[in-house]
């Protein structure tokens, strides 16, 4: 019995020009290079440029994975764009790209699940696409964090970075079968009781104000392994497949102490786990995309590899992606 596959067709990534280093935070906060490295793993963020928005590091995401999938962007009738830190409050970013892509055609909208958001869009998108509401879509994660981001608190300041990724899908038949191409399953969990956690203090309805991010990293970190664990072993119940089957394990890109624990515990051998979160920190939305931009350009990541993916952000939001590429 065929199926419906939201096949990934080309993906694309961009980071501002502006490379933040640790060095350069520890003149501003009192921190080290080796104190942030130790603990995270990061080594430097880049920084969007004045007047450069989420909408436009998005817009270079799209067209990179536009042109790396060789197809015109007036194919594309659905836009799903992840983001916590979008241009205005109203409209959403995603119409902005679509705009700048001169696309006048379907739909676009942003959702918001902060680091979760990509694995979210995912899911969201892959769901059209099996409906047959929708052909093609682009799933966008990009943020510009340094804008929500109080530079004197070192707990938090020294974490994030900008950047933009993006993934193409097509829905395409398949044969139906754990060899399929494309998103094979998706699991998505939420659990508000833990907003104070990881939050930023303000917004339209509260404080009339963007506010700034606010985090209790003990707990998150507490959390984390936990409840990635969770949505990794269901999707691993869907699929009949087991870490020994996955080539590839792209993590969210938050703490390097968090991936190599979560890979530990599920037994995934740390020479599958694809990590970039030293060259541009935590991207929030955008980090999946960025270190499967860059796995995919390096050649590490294949046409029929089983790549897993994997998310946690505030709220809590969690969720997993299994897709064969």
């Amino acid at each position: 019995m065929t199926a419906i596959r939201s096949v990934v067709l080309g993906c694309g990534s961009y980071l501002p020009q502006r490379v933040l280093t640790n060095a350069e935070l520890a003149t501003k906060v009192d921190t080290s290079d080796e104190w942030i490295v130790q603990r995270t793993g990061i080594r430097e963020r880049h920084i969007a440029a004045e007047g450069e928005f989420t909408s436009h590091l998005a817009i270079h995401a799209a067209n990179a994975a536009l042109a790396h999938a060789g197809i015109d962007a007036q194919s594309i009738d659905l836009i799903v764009l992840a983001t916590s830190t979008p241009d205005h409050t109203f409209p959403a970013t995603a119409v902005a790209v679509q705009n700048g892509l001169g696309i006048t055609h379907g739909a676009a909208f942003d959702l918001q699940a902060v680091c979760s958001g990509f694995v979210f869009a995912l899911a969201t998108a892959d769901n059209f696409l099996r409906s047959g509401a929708f052909k093609r879509a682009l799933v966008i994660g990009a943020e510009t964090f340094s804008r929500i981001l109080d530079w004197t608190d070192r707990g938090t300041c020294v974490l994030f970075g900008d950047g933009a990724g993006a993934v193409v899908l097509e829905a395409q038949e398949q044969p139906g079968k754990p060899s399929d191409r494309g998103i094979l399953t998706t699991h998505l969990r939420s659990d508000g009781r833990h907003q104070s956690k990881l939050y930023v203090d303000g917004g339209p309805s509260s404080t009339r104000t963007v506010g700034y991010l606010r985090m209790e990293g003990r707990e998150v970190f507490k959390h984390a392994v936990g409840m990635i664990t969770d949505v990794i072993v269901d999707a691993f119940n869907a699929s009949g497949t087991s870490a020994d089957d996955i080539n590839w394990f792209v993590p969210h890109q938050a703490n390097k102490r968090i991936i190599d624990a979560s890979a530990h515990k599920l037994h995934i051998a740390p020479e599958k786990v694809v990590l970039t979160v030293d060259r541009h920190g935590n991207t929030s939305a955008a980090s999946i995309p960025l270190a499967l931009s860059v796995a995919v350009a390096d050649g590490r990541i294949k046409s029929g590899d089983l790549v897993l993916l994997e998310a946690m952000g505030g709220g809590f939001t969690w969720g997993s992606a299994l897709v064969r590429w």
